[in-house]
């Protein structure tokens, strides 16, 4: 017999190794290349093996059944935060690599052995293989592809904070009665905002829709009041739009650097903040608790928290709620991972109602959870359930109107005039779609097959921006004209652009252009023609808001810091940079006054930034 062909199995064994060690380092997102070419060299090896090696064809074949048996076993004994990464194919390829280089390994090893004793060994080799993918969890996946792996064994930070026990909760004071008129005077939240900046507690705290029939709610819930307007009322501020104005800061980060004002541990999700006065509203899972919370602006310390007995977790996302609470007069609206809509007192948190959308529209909970902000439109609480708009009387939770039904979207439902018709816009599977908030009839819709994550934009000349993506990231982004005349609604595509990408990750418009995550770089494009105007600043999959004032962007990078860039179109320019967080953050920063506040699923922090012409420590 001839000895066997060893060769070629050792160099692509070796050439994958190589690509799991180095590629992290001189890559980006290494990490994802290193899984693709280690699956191409698991897939030659095995052709290597199969016909290239001269083993016995006894011991091709057993070796790979071995190996099968072992990698499809896996799945049952692996952490469950990697049994199902990947959709739950991740756990193969992950499995098989390591095991086809053990073959290699083995059959150099055992190639002068006699037969019993070679093919005990494979047994023996093949469980060892088992090891690595058994000794390790993952806190999900980071936006590039690349796995947050940590040691099995280890706490999460969850369970950390779990083990800290029940924090004790500082509820506000009764609130006095409401006069006949409770906004503020001017000045009033500026006052709040400056005082929580500074340490101090602020002042008071398809065509046809289907129309359900309603339903009785008892006992009647207290009505509505009219409260002072929150200053940042829910996801991506008061027009979903990531804009801030009337803010300008130091962006001299060297002199002024921001000052943490406090840091506190916080359960995972991907919420972002709403605010009002030193209050601030979001969203976290503690243990089979989904969490819906009130904290201090000025101390991070909590005021209350509703939970409802329920968990969700994939292994990509990890566990926790995907949305941002919407405060609205007097009540705050939440909606989890799984599609429960409460309307809580945003004073105490006391429940006022509360639905299963999820039932009420016969709508099954995505893959990656239910990611939908409530929006308020006059009387309406309207949210999409995984792409299908819903809405519910926002006084008694009774259910009004269930929309086209569509799926594929885990964005949020955007308020847009448009020919001066209030309508609700929604991107989903089919592309987007728009209908009337107060009964959810058909507006409009237009099809750009791929489904998303981000909210729409709208241009100065009342244009909508849309975006479409891939398994993979972002398709591109396609600016549509919407004509409105006595035939009805019919968009119309001005043009196409891949010079933007985005993926989860949403983008500003200002002055004639978008600035926004090309995947995970960023990039500014012309609105006239969609054209390119700049590419550079690589920052993973993070997010971003405009002090639109100051032409200014503040980017919160995937890795956890905080970055300035020029929101002009001549060039690139990163400005500043600073650390606030030290894990995997998707979040949304805000910023209210001269207060940033950034939070990840392991901890949320509050900063105060130097305002623009503020003296600096040296200067004091």
């Amino acid at each position: 017999m001839k000895p066997l062909r060893l060769w070629p199995g050792v160099a692509v064994a070796i050439i994958q190794v190589l690509l799991f060690v180095f590629a992290p380092l001189v890559v980006p997102d290494g990490m994802m290349v290193a899984l693709l070419g280690g699956a191409i060299c698991s897939l030659l090896l095995i052709i290597w093996w199969m016909f290239l090696s001269r083993a016995p064809w006894l011991e091709r074949i057993a070796a790979m059944a071995l190996v099968a048996a072992a990698v499809y076993g896996a799945k049952f004994t692996v952490d469950l935060s990697v049994a199902g990464a990947g959709q739950g194919f991740l756990v193969y390829i992950l499995g098989l690599q390591p095991m086809m280089i053990a073959v290699v390994a083995w059959a150099y090893a055992t190639r002068n052995w006699a037969p019993s004793p070679r093919r005990l060994a494979l047994v023996a080799t093949v469980l060892i293989a088992l090891v690595p993918i058994n000794v390790w969890r993952t806190s999900g996946i980071g936006g590039g592809g690349g796995l947050n792996a940590h040691w099995r064994w280890t706490p999460t930070p969850e369970e950390l904070l779990l083990a800290r026990g029940a924090e004790e909760l500082k509820p506000l004071p009764p609130a006095p009665e409401p006069s006949a008129s409770a906004r503020p005077e001017p000045g009033e939240l500026r006052r709040d905002l400056a005082e929580a900046a500074s340490g101090r507690e602020g002042g008071p705290p398809p065509a046809a829709p289907i129309t359900p029939k309603a339903e009785p709610v008892a006992p009647a819930p207290a009505p509505i009041v009219d409260v002072r307007p929150a200053e940042w009322p829910g996801f991506r501020g008061p027009n979903r739009d990531s804009v801030v104005r009337g803010v300008r800061i130091n962006t001299d980060w060297s002199a002024a650097p921001p000052v943490q004002m406090w840091r506190r541990p916080v359960g995972p999700g991907w919420s972002s903040f709403s605010v009002r006065g030193d209050l601030l509203y979001t969203q976290e899972q503690r243990g089979n608790e989904e969490i819906v919370a009130a904290y201090r602006v000025s101390t991070g310390e909590p005021v209350w928290r509703h939970a409802d007995p329920i968990r969700f977790y994939e292994s990509n996302g990890g566990a926790g709620p995907r949305g941002t609470p919407t405060i609205d007069k007097d009540r705050v609206y939440s909606m989890g991972a799984t599609g429960v809509l409460n309307a809580l007192d945003a004073r105490t948190g006391k429940k006022i109602w509360s639905h299963d959308t999820s039932s009420d529209t016969k709508r099954a909970v995505p893959y990656w959870g239910i990611s939908s902000s409530p929006l308020v439109v006059g009387d309406v609480v309207i949210v999409s359930v995984g792409g299908t708009l819903t809405g519910y009387e926002a006084a008694t939770g009774t259910l009004r109107w269930v929309g086209p039904l569509h799926g594929g979207s885990y964005s949020s439902p955007h308020l847009a005039t448009i020919d001066g018709v209030t309508q609700v816009v929604i991107l989903s599977a089919p592309g987007a779609v728009s209908v009337n908030p107060a009964d959810g009839t058909l507006l409009w819709d237009y099809k750009w097959e791929g489904g998303a994550i981000i909210q729409p934009a709208f241009t100065e000349e009342g244009d909508i921006l849309i975006n479409a993506m891939s398994a993979t990231g972002g398709v591109g982004t396609r600016r549509l004209s919407i004509k409105h005349d006595a035939n009805g609604w019919t968009p119309q595509e001005l043009w196409t652009s891949n010079g933007l990408k985005p993926y989860f990750n949403d983008y500003v418009i200002h002055k004639g252009h978008a600035y926004g995550f090309d995947n995970n770089i960023l990039a500014c494009i012309d609105l006239a023609d969609g054209k390119r105007k700049w590419k550079g600043g690589r920052y993973g999959n993070g997010q971003m808001i405009l002090l639109a004032d100051q032409d200014l962007i503040l980017v919160t990078s995937e890795e956890g810091e905080i970055v300035l860039v020029s929101a002009t179109t001549d060039q690139f320019k990163e400005l500043a940079r600073f650390p606030v967080l030290d894990s995997k953050t998707w979040n949304h920063p805000v910023v209210v006054g001269n207060v940033l506040l950034v939070r990840n699923g392991v901890e949320m922090a509050a900063f105060r930034l130097a305002t623009e012409g503020a003296r600096t420590s040296d200067e004091r």
